[in-house]
Order: C-alpha cells, then sequence, then structure tokens
C-alpha cells in the first residue's frame, strides 16, 4: 500500500533546493548592475573630459608675451627674440593646452577625438616651417655661411612623428626642439655671444612667406572642395595639337569624403592660429623692412583675416551646406578667410621684392 503522506511530506524538501542557484543569479545581476553603473559613470567623465579638452586655446598678446619672457630671464630684446619666443610659446602650447598632446592618445577619450588632433596638426605645420626658415634663412647671412647648431638640432625634432607615443614620444621630441630654441635664443640676446645671428633682411622673410603661401592656397583649396566641383585637370600631357582645333582638356570632380570635412576645417583653424602670432612676431622683428617697403599694412591685413578665422563655432558640428542652401557650409567661410590672406601674402611678397 502506497504511503501517500510520506510522499507529500517530501515535496517541500525537493523545493529548497533551487536556493543556491537563487543566490548565484541576485550575486550576478547585482554585479552586472554594478558593473553598467561603472562604466556609465566612466563615459559620462570621458566625454566631460573630451569636451573640456576640445576647447581651443585663446589668442595671446605677441609682444607682450615676449616682453615678459625677457624680463623674467634677465634678458635683452634684441632682433629676432620676439620671433623665437613667439614660436617656443606656440609649441609649447601643443604640450600645456587642457589635456595636454592628444593626436598620439591610445586611450580615451582622447582616442576618441579627431578635431583636436587635426587642430593640433595644424599648429605643428607653421612650427615645422618658421623652424626651417630660422634654421636655413633668419640664421644665416648667406647660402655658404655655417648654420646654427640649435636650430640643426630643433628642425629634426619637430618634423618627429606627430603620433609616437612611446619609445620616444611626441612629446619629448617637441619639447626637446623647444629646449633647442631656447638655446639658440639664450645666446642670441647674450652680447657676449657672436656666434648666434638673427638676419632681418627682406629676402629672407619673403622666402618664408613663399611657403606660408603655399599652405595656405592648398587649405582654401581642401576648405572649397567640401562641396563637390568640377576642375579642369592641370597634369601635363603629351598630345599633338593640330593646327585651328580646340584642345581636348580633362575634367574631374574634386570633392573632400564627408568624414574628412572637420578635419579639414580645424586643421586650417590650426594653421591659422598659430599663424596669425607668428606674424605679429614678424612684424616686430622685422618693423624696419617692412616700413622701408610700406608692406605694415599688408601684414596687419593678413592678421586680421587669420584672426577672423578664429570667431567660435556655435555649431555642435561642422556644417556642409551647399550652395545657397539652407545650412551654413563652415568650410567654405573658412576657405573665404584663408583666401583672402593667401591673397594679402601674394601682395606682401610683391612689395618686399620691388626696390
Amino acid at each position: 500500500m502506497l504511503d501517500w503522506k510520506n510522499r507529500a511530506g517530501s515535496a517541500p524538501e525537493r523545493a529548497a533546493e533551487p536556493k543556491s542557484a537563487t543566490r548565484s543569479y541576485i550575486g550576478g545581476l547585482l554585479f552586472s548592475r554594478a558593473l553598467a553603473t561603472l562604466i556609465g559613470l566612466y563615459l559620462i567623465v570621458a566625454i566631460a573630459l573630451g569636451w573640456y579638452w576640445s576647447q581651443e586655446p585663446a589668442l595671446f598678446p605677441v609682444q607682450q608675451n615676449a616682453q615678459v619672457a625677457a624680463e623674467k630671464e634677465g634678458k635683452q630684446m634684441v632682433i629676432g627674440y620676439t620671433t623665437v619666443e613667439t614660436l617656443k610659446t606656440v609649441a609649447d602650447t601643443l604640450l600645456t593646452k587642457p589635456g595636454g598632446y592628444i593626436s598620439n592618445d591610445r586611450f580615451p577619450p582622447g582616442l576618441w577625438m579627431d578635431n583636436t588632433p587635426s587642430w593640433e596638426y595644424g599648429v605643428l605645420v607653421q612650427v615645422r616651417d618658421l623652424t626651417r626658415a630660422l634654421r636655413k634663412d633668419f640664421a644665416r647671412s648667406q647660402s655658404q655661411s655655417a648654420e646654427d647648431s640649435d636650430l640643426a638640432k630643433a628642425e629634426p625634432r619637430f618634423n618627429f612623428d606627430n603620433k609616437s607615443w612611446v619609445l620616444p614620444s611626441s612629446e619629448s621630441e617637441y619639447l626637446e626642439g623647444i629646449n633647442s630654441l631656447s638655446r639658440y635664443q639664450a645666446r642670441l640676446s647674450d652680447p657676449l655671444q657672436k656666434n648666434a645671428l638673427f638676419y632681418a633682411r627682406a629676402d629672407n622673410l619673403n622666402n618664408w612667406l613663399g611657403d606660408v603661401g603655399t599652405r595656405l592656397g592648398s587649405l582654401s583649396q581642401r576648405l572649397s572642395a567640401s562641396v563637390g566641383r568640377v576642375k579642369l585637370n592641370t597634369a601635363l600631357k603629351t598630345e599633338v595639337v593640330v593646327p585651328g582645333q580646340v584642345p581636348q582638356v580633362d575634367e574631374e570632380v574634386v570633392e573632400t569624403p564627408w568624414m574628412q570635412i572637420d578635419n579639414v576645417f580645424y586643421e586650417a583653424r590650426g594653421q591659422a592660429w598659430a599663424l596669425s602670432h607668428l606674424l605679429r612676431a614678424i612684424e616686430v622683428d622685422f618693423a624696419d623692412v617692412l616700413a622701408k617697403k610700406n608692406a605694415t599694412v599688408s601684414v596687419r591685413q593678413i592678421i586680421r583675416e587669420l584672426e577672423a578665422s578664429q570667431e567660435p563655432v556655435w555649431s555642435p558640428m561642422i556644417l556642409n551646406g551647399s550652395g545657397f542652401g539652407v545650412l551654413a557650409n563652415h568650410s567654405l567661410v573658412m576657405a573665404n578667410y584663408i583666401s583672402r590672406a593667401n591673397a594679402a601674402v601674394i601682395d606682401l611678397r610683391q612689395l618686399l621684392n620691388q626696390g
């Protein structure tokens, strides 16, 4: 005969067995929630830091900055001091701005940011060009004279890979470049040392302005290509020209990729930011040359256009409207300032070549 009472009494014992599984499930759920909370907090902090780090440095007063540096170090404000000090400050800004130098970051939020690295690269391009001009022209009396030893060390330092993380890092190389500029500047401002020179001549300035014009011309073309446009193919071709027949001219559509539009825009802002400071320093050290050539107004016109390009961007993203459409096209606005600055550079070079 079956014992129904015993069988009924054994049921609660079997129901009590899953308690350990329940505890495991609850523990796993709590861990998942804690992990999700930590990840959420990390993302919030990273986004806040990314927003703060993306703020572009403000313009600084060039002449006052050089005077303060000279008084602090007990140096004389000789010709060339303002240019070198401004170059050092511009390069140092890459390393000391909020977030430091982030082009070589391997972790968030720097890893996620692309506009600020483009801005940094634009600044770096102008730092490299002026450092090369110092080594090649400004610090040499003629082409057959010896180059300055510290400037010879500074140029390759700034031309180091801008995305190197370690062994060595980009920051360490650029810091060594700044230190080399400081040694040259110290010798330049020391009246007892005669081996550091700075020649403020029209031909030296004209050579550097040639590089400036090339940079601005390229930026203008890349910014204008934010909207697709037809361009004549200027590549040289060997073909037979038949008298009385119009030669065929190839056309091509030039357009900046959609994902690169904001990068080109911020690279242009970086170059304009750096160049506006460097030209203000040039205006100080080459004041006599510019006055003799009646070119001071031309320099100030270039600076005016470059500084106008630094107005705040109120849109959360770089817009790419076409033609006279509803949306703005920030790249075309920037191209307008860059093109006008480039035209003023061409006029300035013509003035320097005259007489």
